[in-house]
């Protein structure tokens, strides 16, 4: 198996200079730099050599206790103790008070390196901006710092057996008593319910406080430990059985009167879930990407140096000299290329703060695609290696099965695409995309402005639908071309910037003339 390599540069090159992370006051390039280069390093050497076993090992439950491969521990261990935890999390809250784009940059890299165990690390960069947000002064000063030094992990308790995309059937109920809230009920599904790495685990519950529907959810924070150091009445059930990220323990959890503290007012709960959410989906689409990319690299090496027929001299030829596999490497590069930049703008769009509606219409989009992006380019990299390709030992089979629940959690995809032409593509988020579209015709693109023209009169035809969802999966795939035309002609125009331009600028022009053909 071809060793893991963070693709630092065409991560930094995609924030900088096409998704426009330079124009945000707080970029640090420089920095970023630094930052994506010691992680890489850290990435490359302790975490993406545990992957492949961690995969064949897998998680065990024991006496009601997860514990995780041999080596997460110690990898985990490490990666707190350089303080990554805390990347995101203010100074004085025991973090380094970076931005989320930086945090970006790290979250791809583990993700391409070890998808498990990012799965289990991953949502504390979330929690603490829900805890930011939502909870009082005397709750962020006895959670964030244990979050920020690794002492805590978190996850986010949704799912319940009979409430998947359907919140409103969310049964789990929290109740007050004279010493706080007890929670009761069952969640499935839970990313990181229990391990053995962290010292204790913070769960964000969504519990019913009324049966008002959705408007008698509440968010709690449920710690796995109770003040006197003694177990919550939080245990596990059963480890799910799953297709991928074997390494990663999904549980189901009961409930049993656990104590908890209410996060934001009571009923409220949808709302300060969604900040949790709203990282959760970004870092998903990048989750697909970091897949794509290893695709590529585990691909192009593959086909450098294979020896198969020959060339029109007679001579013999590695593989990437044939018409159908260079063709099958550049789809797989341009899903990795067109997908980071796609999620990249989603994000400084949201960190910019200046233009909200559009960055709440580019977040679907980008996990739609980005996901999707993930499993074409595992799958195509699979057919580039042939009968290897299938087996173990290229890992790419491991990687089609990791990479399929992107698709999946955080929203199935198809909630998202009805989700974009019921409810964001006929308010300001709608209007917002097309005036972002407007805004990259002024250059005077003509093949561009006439995908702009073709994208408004198919939401226009939406729009007059008396059944739009009937409509979504094919918007949504007109949504993402026009899209990926704007994002490839950014990257045409920057491609200078890139340590490697002629492969930026080769790419563009073949997806540029694929799309205008």
């Amino acid at each position: 198996m071809k060793p893991f390599s963070a693709p630092l540069d065409d991560i930094l090159f995609s924030l900088t200079h096409v998704a426009g992370a330079a124009d945000l006051p707080h970029w640090d390039a420089e920095l970023a730099a630094e930052i994506g280069g010691h992680f890489a390093a850290f990435a490359e050497e302790q975490l993406a050599p545990l992957n492949e076993p961690g995969d064949r090992q897998g998680c065990r439950l024991e006496d009601g206790r997860v514990y995780m491969p041999d080596g997460f521990r110690e990898a985990y261990q490490v990666y707190a103790e350089q303080g990554w935890p805390g990347l995101t999390v203010p100074e004085d809250h025991g973090g380094q008070g970076l931005d989320a784009v930086v945090q970006a940059i790290v979250s791809e890299i583990f993700s391409g390196a070890n998808h498990s165990l990012q799965m289990v690390a991953g949502l504390v960069p979330g929690a603490v901006s829900t805890l930011l947000a939502f909870g009082t002064g005397g709750q962020q000063q006895r959670h964030i710092a244990s979050l920020a030094s690794g002492e805590a992990l978190a996850t986010m308790c949704l799912t319940e057996p009979e409430a998947g995309s359907d919140l409103s059937r969310i049964r789990c109920r929290a109740e007050q008593a004279d010493s706080g809230w007890r929670i009761t009920g069952e969640k499935i599904f839970i990313s990181g319910g229990d391990q053995d790495i962290s010292a204790r685990i913070l769960h964000l519950v969504l519990a019913r406080t009324s049966d008002d529907g959705v408007k008698g959810l509440s968010l709690f924070l449920c710690p796995s430990h109770r003040a006197d150091g003694s177990r919550n009445a939080v245990s596990v059930t059963r480890i799910e059985e799953k297709m991928g990220l074997h390494a990663s323990p999904t549980c189901q959890l009961n409930f049993d009167g656990a104590e908890a503290e209410l996060i934001g007012e009571a009923g409220a709960g949808l709302k300060a879930m969604f900040t949790l959410m709203n990282h959760a989906r970004i870092d998903v689409a990048l989750q697909g990407v970091a897949h794509a990319a290893r695709a590529f690299d585990i691909a192009l090496s593959y086909a450098g140096e294979r020896v198969q027929g020959r060339g029109p001299d007679g001579k013999p030829v590695t593989l990437d000299r044939h018409a159908d596999v260079q063709r099958m490497l550049d789809e797989i590069d341009a899903l990795a290329l067109g997908g980071r930049a796609m999620a990249h703008l989603a994000l400084v769009t949201l960190e910019a703060g200046s233009d909200p509606d559009l960055a709440e219409f580019l977040k679907p989009v980008a996990k739609v695609y980005c996901t999707e992006a993930g499993m074409r380019a595992s799958e195509t990299a699979m057919q580039v290696l042939g009968g290897y390709g299938y087996l173990r030992e290229y890992g790419l089979e491991q990687a089609y099965r990791d990479v399929r629940i992107t698709a999946i959690y955080e929203g199935a995809n198809g909630i998202h695409e009805r989700n974009l032409v019921t409810r964001l593509l006929p308010g300001a988020p709608g209007r917002a995309f097309e005036a972002f579209l407007l805004l990259e015709c002024g250059s005077g693109n003509g093949r561009l402005a006439e995908w702009v023209a073709e994208w408004r009169h198919e939401r226009d035809l939406v729009l007059a639908s008396p059944d739009p969802a009937s409509m979504a999966h094919d918007f949504m795939r007109m949504t993402v071309r026009v899209l990926l035309e704007c994002l490839w002609t950014r990257m045409a125009d920057k491609a200078d910037f890139h340590r490697d331009p002629k492969r930026i600028r080769r790419l563009a022009e073949k997806m540029l003339n694929a799309r205008a053909g």
